[in-house]
Formats: C-alpha cells, sequence, structure tokens
C-alpha cells in the first residue's frame, strides 16, 4: 500500500505542478496581452522617395560634341525632390567605359558652389560624397556640368570615347543625421 501511495502523492504533486504552470503561462499571455493593447494612437507612416534628374534625358548626347584638347562643354540640367519628404542626394556616373574616363575633367556645379569634381571613373557611386545640403520637398535645382578636355592630353586621347549614365541618389533626411545611404 506504501507504493501506491507513493504513486498517488506523485501524481496529485505533477497534476498541481502542470496547473501551477498552466495558470503562471495564462497570467503571462495575458499581461503580453494587456501590454500590447494598452498601448494606443501610435501611428506609423512611410515615406516615397523620389529624384527627377532632368527628365530622364541625357545631360549630353552621343556624338554631340567632338571633343578638342583645350575644349570645355557646359550643359545645364536639373534634379526635383519628388519626395514626400526632404531628401540629401548625391550625384555619380555609372556605366562608364570609354578612353576618356580617366581623361576628361568633370565639374558639378550648383551656381557657384562646386558639388562634385573629378574624372569621370573617379566620380563613381562610392567615391562620391552626399551633397552638403538637403533638397527640400518638391524643390528643383538648376545644375551645370562641365566637361573639361585637358590640353596636355593631346594626341594620346586620340579616336578615345566616354559613354556613362549620370545617376542621383537620394535617401530622407528624417532620423538619418550622418546622411546615410545604405
Amino acid at each position: 500500500m506504501t507504493n501506491r501511495s507513493e504513486a498517488e502523492k506523485k501524481l496529485t504533486r505533477g497534476i498541481i505542478t502542470a496547473i501551477i504552470l498552466a495558470v503562471c503561462l495564462c497570467i503571462t499571455t495575458f499581461a503580453l496581452v494587456w501590454e500590447t493593447l494598452s498601448v494606443e494612437n501610435n501611428l506609423f507612416s512611410t515615406g516615397q522617395v523620389k529624384i527627377n534628374l532632368n527628365d530622364g534625358k541625357p545631360v549630353i548626347e552621343e556624338h554631340e560634341f567632338l571633343f578638342e584638347p583645350g575644349m570645355t562643354v557646359k550643359k545645364d540640367f536639373f534634379l526635383e525632390n519628388e519626395s514626400t519628404c526632404d531628401v540629401y542626394y548625391k550625384l555619380y556616373f555609372d556605366n562608364v567605359n570609354g578612353g576618356l574616363a580617366d581623361v576628361l575633367q568633370i565639374t558639378v556645379k550648383d551656381g557657384d558652389k562646386t558639388l562634385y569634381q573629378g574624372t569621370a571613373a573617379e566620380l563613381n557611386r562610392t567615391e562620391v560624397a552626399v551633397a552638403d545640403d538637403a533638397l527640400k520637398i518638391k524643390e528643383r535645382r538648376e545644375l551645370t556640368v562641365y566637361f573639361y578636355f585637358p590640353e596636355e592630353a593631346g594626341n594620346s586621347a586620340q579616336n578615345l570615347t566616354l559613354t556613362f549614365d549620370m545617376c542621383a541618389d537620394a535617401v530622407q533626411t528624417k532620423n538619418n543625421p550622418n546622411k546615410l545611404f545604405v
């Protein structure tokens, strides 16, 4: 009889332990649900980052100019913020090909302020910095790009070409004090 009584005690303890664990689980679940339900009126919304670079038109057309040493070509274009928030931006060259990639000196200006300066090969996405000032919602910047063929390049750059895509990246300014592009 003592074995049976011992077994009954173990069974009773097991049932009591299971009941206590179930009650603790219910209390924990209730606490989590209550905490979730008690956080009210928190609204989250997302914005849209959209930038218009010259209405998608090339800044300079293929075969528009035949560059010669000492020659400078000036082309105007625009950048417009069509986002729902202010943005930081950077302009760069992508898909750069041709021997003039390391020859032509390129300068991008916003009025008298130089934004970027270097060769097409140097002005790539990873090397260019973010512009100093943000572009406000619906703000449009009239920019100018200068292509300069250095005189010292001489005949060594004869019959060379350059192709590229001018690109713009933008990222929201809100909650981004370090101007990070991810």
